[in-house]
């Protein structure tokens, strides 16, 4: 069972919102067994929208359309299916109902644009919005359903949630779709494929393998479709244990989590408090621990210490070694994470320090240098980086790199 996604409005394509109602609804369908072939964003143009529905209805059995069906002129979602579907507009009785109810709590009076909120297209099952005045129309035309639902992400969860999926299960026979995701680090997409060949090569038939990269990490994801949920989680379990038995020194989780949030269950399972003490990444490292809730369980504070005056009064830095060998030296972060965990009094830290760019390089020292140094209160593990001269990506490579060290280390000691 295929889905496809369309979402209307020029909004999307300037790049002033984001879409993030695909995302939403596409993990929500794979849920119980439909997959989505493809996600489309079209301006508020009719043409545009008619060739989009035209084109989806050739891939997939479900189109749902998201956007376009507000009060105001540039809102034609509603009127271009009419025409698409040939049906001649009328005034939906409960409809108008519901948006005089709506009106009558806020004390509003009604416009003409509000009451032919409850025209739609006659044919079509209307569907109640109960946090909005735009319906949702659902077409069933030719053996495939078109969902017609507001772009406002609540208003559209809502109606998903209680509405769409529960009618969409019970109007199909859906397969069983089952993932499991394995998170690595330190490995880059194409070594680590030819080190696990054999095993992709060998997989039935029913079950794919998708690698998902992002900076300094990769996600390996392996997809089962069938009709015995049971079995299919047996037997992508085994595959996964395979890989993971392969590439046990890369593993950081073996479940779909974020890499931070892996190494924080592993140190609260164990007791253990982290703190930082960062310098190109400027807190960056401290913004992924803490957007987990929770956090406060393991990470004690950090410190983002600059300049050579914050790294001696804060983290205890020696001056000569700042003035011997540098900011961004071996040295310095071995201090920085020794200086961080007396500090802050914890049983680990991180400490980076670099040369983020895009300028700033120094003879020996070019931009997308970064020292990276994880200590416990036993033992201090440093290593260089080079990096590239994209100033973001470097923060975000620094970090990863330095979460990578720190889990590695933490491994090791809880042998």
């Amino acid at each position: 069972m295929f889905a496809e996604i369309i979402t209307i409005g020029d909004e999307i394509l300037i790049g002033q919102i984001i879409d993030t109602n695909s995302a939403w609804m596409a993990k929500e369908l794979n849920k119980i067994g439909v997959q989505v072939k493809q996600i489309t964003s079209v301006s508020d143009g009719a043409e545009h929208i008619v060739n989009a529905l035209i084109e989806a209805k050739t891939r997939a059995d479900i189109i749902l359309i998201t956007g376009g069906l507000g009060p105001t002129k540039d809102d034609i979602t509603k009127l271009t299916l009419a025409k698409y579907f040939n049906m001649p507009l009328r005034s939906d009785e409960a409809t108008l109902k519901h948006v005089e109810s709506f009106f009558a709590r806020l004390n509003r009076p009604m416009l003409d644009v509000n009451i032919r909120q409850a025209d739609v297209p006659d044919g079509c099952t209307v569907i109640q919005n109960k946090n909005g005045t735009a319906p949702c129309m659902w077409f069933d035309v030719e053996g495939k359903i078109f969902v017609s639902m507001p772009g406002v992400p609540f208003e559209m969860m809502y109606l998903m949630e209680e509405e769409i999926l529960p009618r969409i299960t019970a109007s199909f026979k859906l397969p069983f779709i089952v993932h499991k995701t394995i998170l690595t680090v330190g490995l880059g997409e194409s070594f680590l494929a030819k080190e696990i060949e054999d095993i992709e090569d060998a997989l039935p038939n029913h079950i794919k393998l998708a690698y998902l990269p992002r900076l300094g990490q990769l996600r390996l994801r392996l997809s089962a479709v069938g009709n015995n949920e049971a079995i299919l989680k047996e037997e992508i379990d085994v595959e996964a244990q395979k890989i993971i038995e392969r590439i046990r020194p890369n593993v950081a989780a073996e479940e779909d989590l974020a890499l931070e949030k892996a190494i924080l269950d592993l140190m609260q399972a164990n007791n253990l408090m982290l703190s930082t003490a960062e310098s190109c990444t400027g807190g960056y490292i401290s913004h992924l621990i803490t957007q987990h809730a929770g956090s406060s369980a393991v990470f004690a504070g950090g410190a983002v210490t600059y300049s050579y005056e914050m790294k001696e009064s804060v983290l205890g830095v020696k001056h000569e070694t700042l003035t011997t060998f540098g900011a961004v030296s071996e040295e310095t972060v071995r201090e920085m994470a020794q200086g961080a965990i007396n500090h802050f009094k914890t049983d680990y830290a991180i400490a980076v320090s670099g040369i983020a760019g895009p300028d700033g390089g120094l003879p020996g020292k070019p931009v997308g240098t970064v020292w990276i140094a994880v200590a416990s209160k036993n033992t201090v593990v440093s290593k260089l980086f080079t990096f590239g001269n994209k100033r973001i990506q470097n923060i975000e490579r620094s970090a990863t790199a330095a979460l990578g060290l720190l889990l590695n280390l933490l491994k090791q000691d809880l042998k």
